[in-house]
């Protein structure tokens, strides 16, 4: 079941996130990329001022996902499924629901790292066309993806 998410929900996400992006830092020798040192204030305040939608599974918030209008631009961020319920769909469904929750966005825009193939593959299979790159320094590369 995927909803809103409400300001009660943000040490859930957080933790729901922690555990998604640990495979991200080891991917790219990082502890300390933004989404595992974020606080659970500033995922609060993500809720109040954006869209964040969760999935739950019975009473289990098992995924979530950002999206803050700018201009006729949204901007999607922190797409997040716990480890143990990845590769069922989930941050498809996420995604989707997030595309019809601002219908009023002309663009669709995120990032992620080169080597994060997974995120990709889905991020293409949805429509998501790669825009530019930009490199961060040695060991990371970022993809920038939009769909119209």
């Amino acid at each position: 079941m995927i909803a809103r998410a409400v300001g009660t929900d943000a040490g859930e996400i957080l933790t729901v996130q922690r555990a998604a992006y640990v495979s991200e830092a080891q991917l790219y020798g990082d502890p300390f990329i933004p989404p595992l040192v974020e606080s659970v204030e500033q995922v609060r305040r993500a809720i109040e001022n954006g869209v964040v939608l969760k999935a739950r599974q019975g009473e289990r918030i098992v995924g979530a996902v950002r999206g803050q209008l700018a201009g006729t631009t949204c901007l999607v961020g922190r797409l997040v499924v716990a480890p143990d319920a990845q590769g069922r769909g989930i941050g498809r469904a996420l995604l989707e629901a997030l595309h019809e929750q601002v219908p009023q966005a002309q663009a669709f825009d995120l990032f992620t790292g080169h080597l994060s193939e997974g995120n990709l593959r889905l991020y293409r299979r949805l429509g998501y066309k790669e825009t530019h790159r930009e490199r961060m320094d040695d060991h990371l590369t970022l993809v920038h993806l939009r769909r119209g």
